[in-house]
């Protein structure tokens, strides 16, 4: 059984102001200086510390793994430039021709029809243009 002077040192949590401490709680808490004399270590130096605790076969798989990974991140990411540079050249190549031939047609549409509404008057163009809409058939009774 606990004496009443240890319960009355026990903090209870609930404000108590007693200053003395119970042996197990003091080495739970930091000491004021152990904070600033600590240097913060950077990600890579963690990682390294962590690496000790696996087998040389581990580390070794998980090197070759990432290598492996990196590697063919590398090689997929170089094949798809050149795979979509070769497809938008092809496509420049091989369709600009077409785009510019159709243009030219439609520009010499358009020229005759205005050297016809210059020599014959701007109804008889307009009439002359073929209808995109073929005539009814008669209607029989």
């Amino acid at each position: 059984m606990a004496s009443v002077e240890e319960l009355d040192q026990v903090d209870s949590g609930m404000g108590s102001s007693s200053p003395a401490r119970s042996p197990e709680v003091k080495s739970l808490l930091p000491e004021d200086g152990d904070e600033d004399d600590e240097e913060d270590e950077s990600l890579s130096e963690r990682l390294l510390g962590l690496t000790e605790m696996f087998p040389e076969p581990v580390r070794n798989l998980g090197y070759n793994f990432g290598t492996c990974l990196f590697k063919c991140v590398k090689g997929l990411y170089a094949f798809s430039c050149s795979t979509t540079w070769i497809i938008f050249s092809s496509s420049t190549i091989l369709f600009a021709p077409i785009i510019f031939e159709m243009e030219r047609a439609q520009m010499e549409d358009m020229q005759r029809t205005q050297q016809k509404q210059v020599l014959l008057g701007p109804n008889t163009a307009l009439a002359s243009t073929p209808s995109s809409l073929p005539m009814a058939p008669p209607v029989q009774r």
